[in-house]
């Protein structure tokens, strides 16, 4: 098979990039009998494009087709005209895969279309998203509704949600979850320390990663935060707040009216995944109270560090961490404090528990895995007479 993969979105540095990137690398490696046909497109951050083909050159059954094209063209060309088919692009091939952001028209009847959808938020929670992108989405899921052969959902949440919004048949629905990168796991203390100091942070520090957006709750944690150090009878006034993550979008975030503890607030923005590795490591307890998500890739980045875990009680965090974390209500201050409580306390004993945990839920997902169960989605999609 001539396989195409739209890679365009590995340049932004979200979940979708890392899903993106690391689906790829682990097909290549596990297939090495039908070729790859990689689409890539980006006009500001074309270099990093170019990077990732050049950690693939190893690969004889890899093919890159870059272009140096804004992606707001093919929105438009695509999503809104959906003019132009792929193939104008990387040639004939058998099986195109696209991305959850541009769905680009084929020529060929006997081309079949898979996509991965991450996540229904443009359905669930259209108010905490830009208006450009909602209505990108849209257009989108619509030519998705009427072309795509078979949809990968990352969890059975989101499959659900699919079959709900969408009105997708079941049997065109296949649940591929995700994984942490294999990098991900328990650090050297030195190296630990040595990002620590570049970052200015100081044990013991609570640790949450997220794209500065609405759906994330950070305003939420910040308030539970400002309650747990502000609290008289706490052991744990002193604990610091690391916030890792990009702006999105959306209003800013603020710690209390008095702000009072602002300077135990650390915002480092973006960081580098060699730097994030010993974040996870190093925190004392990872917290992602998001209001909903299609998989939720930071919980499993921490479970694989080895951090204990407290996450939302909804969506795919709770069939993704299952009983190897703390569940509670996104919206409820009082429960996060109460966890964050828990978990700081925590006997040595208790808390490896959590450690342990973390770990062994992180093992039972794997990009091996991964990668085989989306190369049977190619093979099925290609048998099926449809």
């Amino acid at each position: 098979m001539r396989i195409g993969i739209d890679i365009s979105q590995i340049v932004h540095g979200t979940g979708v990039s890392r899903y993106t990137q690391l689906l790829v690398q682990s097909l290549v490696k596990i297939d090495h009998k039908n070729h790859y046909v990689l689409f890539g497109t980006s006009l500001r951050k074309n270099k990093q494009l170019k990077h990732f083909q050049q950690d693939l050159k190893g690969y004889k059954n890899v093919e890159f087709k870059i272009f140096c094209l804004p992606p707001i063209l093919f929105e438009f060309l695509w999503n809104r005209l959906h003019l132009l088919p792929i193939e104008k692009f990387i040639g004939d091939v058998d099986v195109f895969h696209s991305s959850d952001w541009l769905e680009p028209p084929i020529s060929s009847d006997k081309t079949k279309k898979v996509t991965t959808i991450h996540d229904m938020v443009v359905c669930l929670f259209p108010s905490s998203l830009p208006p450009r992108i909602v209505s990108n989405q849209k257009r989108r899921m619509e030519y998705v509704k009427k072309e795509v052969d078979m949809v990968i959902a990352n969890s059975q949440t989101t499959k659900e949600d699919i079959i709900k919004f969408l009105e997708i048949p079941e049997d065109k629905i296949v649940v591929t979850y995700l994984a942490a990168s294999q990098d991900f796991k328990p650090q050297d203390e030195g190296k630990i320390d040595e990002v620590l100091e570049k970052y200015k942070i100081k044990k013991p520090y609570i640790l949450s990663v997220a794209t500065q957006e609405p759906r994330k709750n950070i305003q939420k944690l910040l308030d539970a935060f400002d309650k747990l150090i502000q609290d008289p009878k706490s052991k744990n006034q002193n604990i610091h707040l690391v916030l890792v993550g990009k702006y999105g979008w959306g209003k800013g975030f603020r710690l209390g009216e008095s702000g009072k503890g602002s300077g135990q607030v650390i915002w480092t923005g973006y960081v580098p995944q060699e730097d994030l590795l010993a974040l996870y490591a190093g925190c004392r307890v990872f917290v992602y109270p998001s209001l909903y998500e299609g998989f939720g890739l930071p919980v499993l980045e921490a479970m694989a560090a080895g951090s204990p875990v407290i996450t939302s009680n909804n969506s795919s965090m709770a069939e993704i961490a299952k009983n190897a974390a703390i569940l509670v209500d996104p919206r409820s201050e009082s429960q996060l404090v109460r966890a964050l409580n828990l978990v700081l306390n925590l006997n040595l004993e208790n808390y490896q528990k959590m450690v342990n945990a973390s770990l062994d839920r992180a093992r039972f997902y794997t990009w091996p895995k991964t990668a085989k169960q989306t190369l049977k989605v190619y093979e099925e999609v290609i048998r099926s007479p449809q």
